[in-house]
Order: structure tokens, then sequence, then C-alpha cells
């Protein structure tokens, strides 16, 4: 399996469950690994074949600028959603992490791992596909 990986990836968005975190941005960190669809882009050399790091970071601001989401999980949960679907990947993991957030702890967050299986399945138990 080839996988491309983004780490370090830090942005100010609205997260949180406390009234003070639908006002003020946080800084969040991002660390992605995609499995690519398929190896051909290491023979053909071709971005065609490839995954665009540029539109997955793009489409990752989209969801940070136009969503609010008060759980990590959940904004994890979308992104990795969002990975699986719209770039074809067949398997993706995500860590989203706050920073400083807690005195004395530099970042906390959550990582998830996903399949296109798993995501059918995590619709299915929220209503979102009849089974």
């Amino acid at each position: 399996m080839d996988i491309i990986f983004l780490h370090d990836f830090k942005a100010k968005t609205l997260i949180g469950i406390y009234p003070w975190e639908r006002i003020v941005p946080q800084t969040i960190q991002i660390d992605l690994e995609i499995a690519l669809p398929t190896s051909r882009a290491c023979q053909s050399d071709n971005i065609q074949d490839a995954l665009d790091y540029a539109l997955i970071i793009e489409r990752i601001n989209e969801i940070l600028t136009k969503h609010h989401f008060s759980l990590l999980e959940a904004l994890a949960e979308y992104i990795a959603q969002t990975i699986l679907t719209e770039f074809q990947s067949p398997w993706v993991k995500i860590s989203v992490a706050k920073l400083g957030i807690i005195r004395g702890v530099k970042k906390l967050g959550v990582c998830i791992e996903r399949t296109p299986d798993a995501v059918s399945d995590i619709r299915s138990r929220i209503g979102l596909v009849k089974n």
C-alpha cells in the first residue's frame, strides 16, 4: 500500500463545547496518512495517477471554515469521510489535536483510522444510509 502523509498542518477553527470556544478560534494540528487508490504514480510519474496534496489541504481548510464541531472526534470523522469519498482513498489515518489548551499539556487530541467499509457502517448506525 502506498501512503502519502501530511504532518503538522496547523489551522485556526472554532471547535469545542464551551461558550468561549464557539467565539474564539483555536489552533489545531492535523496529521494525515492517506492510502493511494493505486500505485500507478510510482511508475508513471504523472500527477493524474496521484493525489493532489494541495487539493486535500484546500478541502480541509474549507471544512474548518464552514463547519463548527463540538468534538475533535467529530471533526476527525468528517475529514476522514471526506478523504475516503472525495479522493477515493482505501484507508486514512487522521490525528486532530488542540494545542496548549490545558496547562502542562502541549497538545491533546484523537487519532482515528477508517476504510470505506467503516464509513458505510458508521453512516448506517447513525441513520444516514438505510440497510
